[in-house]
This record gives C-alpha cells, structure tokens and sequence, in this order.
C-alpha cells in the first residue's frame, strides 16, 4: 500500500527544493556584485536605497526617472524577482560602470557575503519592532495579534531580530565592512552617505549629493509612493500605517509601546544577544 506524503508537507518540499535552485543561481553571480546592503526588515533600507538610487543615477548618467519602482534598476535586490532583483539591473547612460550594490534581507550566509564589502544598516531594536509590527498586520497582512504577542512571535519577533543580527556579527568578520545606523543617518545625513561613499570608493560629487539628499526627504518620498508604490506587494499606499515610508521616527516606540513592552524587549535582547552582536546593535545607540 503506497503512504501518500501530506500535501502540506509536499508543497513545503516543494518550495524547499525552489529555493535551493534559486540560491545556487545566486551564488553564481555573486562574482559579478561589488558589495551588499544588508539590514534586518524594517531598519530604513528603503529611504537609504532611494537616497543612493538617486546619487548613482546622476552620477552614472543613468536614463531613468527615479522612484520606488525604478529604484531597484540601480540597487536590485539580491535575488531574482523581476521586478525588483538582479534580472531589472540596469547600466549607466554614460558608458562609465555603475556599481551594482545588491540589497538584501538574508540572515548571513559565507557562500555569498564573505569577502565581499558589505555596508549593514543597523536600526534601534525597539523602532525596529513596531514598524515590523505595522508591517507585518497592515502591509504583508501576515499577523492578527497585539503588539505584546507580536514582540515574543518567534518568526517575527524580537527573536528573529536577536537571531538576525547574531548571525552577521560573526559573520562581518569575514568581509571589508562598514555598519552604519538609521539614527546616525537621520541626524548627519550627509556625513554619513560621505562615509558610506569613501567605504565604496565612489566619488563625491557635491552637486549630485545635495540633490539626492532633498530627493530622498522624508515628505518627498511619501508622495513618491503614493504615486508609485513599490512593486511586488499589495497594499495601500494611501494608509499610513501599511506604506513603507511610515513615520521615519527616531525613537517613536513610545508611541506603541508600553513599559512592559519595552522591559521585555530589554530582556530579550539582553539574554539573547552574543557580545559582538552587542557591539553591532551600539552603533543604533541602543545597548543592553
């Protein structure tokens, strides 16, 4: 008598096997990137995609009016999608070489990130959580729960974040690096797009800077979204609180947050952190 496999379980091997195909097509062209954005979700990728999106662009004379979908053309996403992964990369209108800085979202893996320059983007732990939050319940629609149940959820909570960023303190060890922080890049934006162009060896170029500084403001990209939200989700741009451009407020957790939240967060990190990933999660200010 032949035992049949649940089909759950089937389609979980299924998507196991899809994936394995797609990764090994990833570390194939991993010779062809000249560095990696990393960040944990939720940590400011997409203002600082935007912001570089549109230096680049200028820079490389690149043919392509900028905005939330566009922006992939400059800085794809390290993966395959067709919107908005390596497939849409484009090249410059001026016959020089832009760079291609691949963004991604993955936990730390050595067949991809060692040796190569990686700039990681690193976010106060606390905002981190409620922005997933929203995130997660408004955009993606993936968890119905509270905040509170949201903080211990072990696929999206505060565990993930611990895990995450566990994973890349050991592994930036093994690659040139720089991290820098959402705080840092909110209060000195331009010292710190400078020094995230010296680490590239891109030139600055002091006209270019300032226009994609303004470009990429905060009220400027809302609007931006709203016209063209970003490609490969469903969800409504007009609600505040599922667009991805949300508030961009350092230190807004208190707005969500309650004290228990907030010691319990603590805990957490303090428990599950190793020391180096301390070190990393300092550079957001936040410390254990």
């Amino acid at each position: 008598m032949m035992i049949t496999m649940p089909i759950q379980q089937a389609r979980a091997a299924v998507r196991k096997g899809r994936r394995a195909l797609i990764d090994l097509q990833l570390a194939r062209r991993v010779k062809d990137i000249d560095a990696f954005l990393v960040s944990y979700p939720k940590s400011g990728r997409t203002w600082l995609r935007y912001l570089l999106s549109i230096y680049l662009a200028k820079v490389h004379a690149v043919p392509v009016k900028l905005d939330l979908q566009t922006t992939f053309e400059i800085l794809p996403n390290f993966d395959l999608d067709r919107k908005r992964g390596l497939p849409v990369f484009t090249s410059s209108g001026d016959g020089s070489t832009l760079p291609l800085i691949a963004v991604s979202h993955r936990s730390y893996e050595q067949r991809f990130f060692a040796q190569k320059p990686i700039i990681m983007l690193v976010r106060d732990p606390r905002d981190v959580i409620v922005s997933a939050y929203f995130h997660q319940t408004q955009h993606k629609k993936r968890f119905s729960g509270t905040i509170p149940e949201f903080i211990v959820d072990h696929q999206f909570g505060i565990k993930s974040i611990i895990d995450y960023h566990n994973g890349w303190a050991a592994g930036l060890v093994n690659s040139p690096a720089l991290v820098i922080s959402y705080e840092d890049l909110s209060k000195n934006t331009e010292a710190t797009v400078r020094q995230l162009l010296g680490f590239l060896k891109i030139p600055v170029h002091e006209e270019y800077l300032r226009e994609a500084i303004a470009g990429a403001a905060f009220d400027r990209m809302k609007k931006v979204e709203k016209a063209k939200p970003i490609p490969g989700h469903a969800y409504n741009a007009e609600n505040d609180d599922s667009s991805r451009v949300r508030k961009g407020k350092v230190g807004g957790y208190g707005d969500n947050l309650g004290a228990d939240d907030i010691l319990k967060i603590e805990n957490m990190m303090r428990d599950g952190l190793t020391p180096a990933a301390v070190k990393l999660m300092a550079h957001s200010g936040y410390s254990v």
